[in-house]
């Protein structure tokens, strides 16, 4: 199961993809956290790690190649020239060189790639990496993988929710961002993802959920849940700690929950509606 979290820069998409795996492994699931922001770079200590694993770009032979891919069709013969892993139609998670995982406590991490200095390119071979790692990597029963998406909304342009279970809105108390989730929804279910909803993120007042809670009826419903306000999570952001996951529990075990729900709604539809397989959803 495929579960990408979206948003706005500045929402909270990595501390709530930490959050979910944190609370999927509680559950007993293999959880995988895939690292798609270019930008962002402290997911990997939000995790527990002390380093970042090597990432996919390298793998696959760095950006110019998957810029020449990108000329013709990125599975074409003869145009990859990256590792035989991801030029395969399918793989699993240990099938990539332990250089590129990293590991904590049962959750697992892969980074797809950073910008690192001025005038290297624009990020669009980050976003044809993902799309393609995530539609060729397969999952079993018992597995969740948790991605962390590019802040906005480019990567659907780029076909990276086609593989996709569910996805989920970060929503922090600001115009953009509500507005932001509302074409977030529409976006995922034109993709044919499901959009499982929305989380009121950094909510420092109940008056204020209240009121964001009323504007995501009007966008992006469902809401899934709240993550208030948590100064433990700046504190641990600031100091480079992993993130105290404890501080939300309660608040993550009701949107994990709710998440779960909704997708077992989407299998019941399902059942009556013939669509297209896309392996490893």
């Amino acid at each position: 199961m495929k579960i990408s979290v979206c948003g706005k820069g500045g929402s909270g998409k990595s501390t709530l993809a930490a959050l979910l795996a944190a609370e999927f492994r509680r559950r007993g699931n293999r959880v995988l956290v895939v690292d798609s922001d270019e930008s962002n770079s402290g997911l990997y200590r939000m995790l527990g790690l002390h380093q970042p694993p090597r990432p996919l770009m390298e793998l696959a032979g760095g950006k110019k190649n998957i810029q020449k891919a990108m000329r013709t069709a990125f599975s074409d013969e003869g145009e990859y020239q990256g590792t035989p892993v991801l030029s395969r139609e399918k793989f699993r998670l240990q099938d990539l060189p332990p250089d590129y995982i990293g590991r904590n406590n049962g959750i697992s991490l892969v980074q797809i790639g950073k910008i690192h200095q001025a005038l290297e390119g624009c990020a669009c071979p980050m976003g044809v990496l993902s799309r393609e790692f995530l539609k060729k990597l397969q999952t079993s029963s018992g597995e969740v993988v948790i991605i962390d998406m590019e802040a906005g909304i480019e990567h659907f342009g780029r076909g990276v929710e086609t593989s996709i279970r569910a996805v989920v809105a970060a929503v922090e108390p600001s115009l953009d961002s509500l507005e932001l989730a509302g074409k977030i929804k529409s976006l995922a279910l034109a993709s044919g993802a499901n959009f499982a909803g929305s989380v009121i993120n950094k909510a420092a007042s109940p008056a204020l959920v209240k009121k964001l809670t009323g504007e995501l009826r009007k966008t992006a419903e469902p809401l899934l849940g709240v993550v208030d306000f948590h100064p433990e999570f700046i504190d641990a952001s600031l100091e480079g700690r992993p993130l105290p996951h404890q501080a939300a529990a309660r608040e993550i075990r009701e949107i994990t929950d709710a998440i779960l729900n909704t997708l077992d709604q989407e299998a019941v539809s399902q059942r009556f509606i013939k669509t297209p397989d896309i392996g490893g959803k």
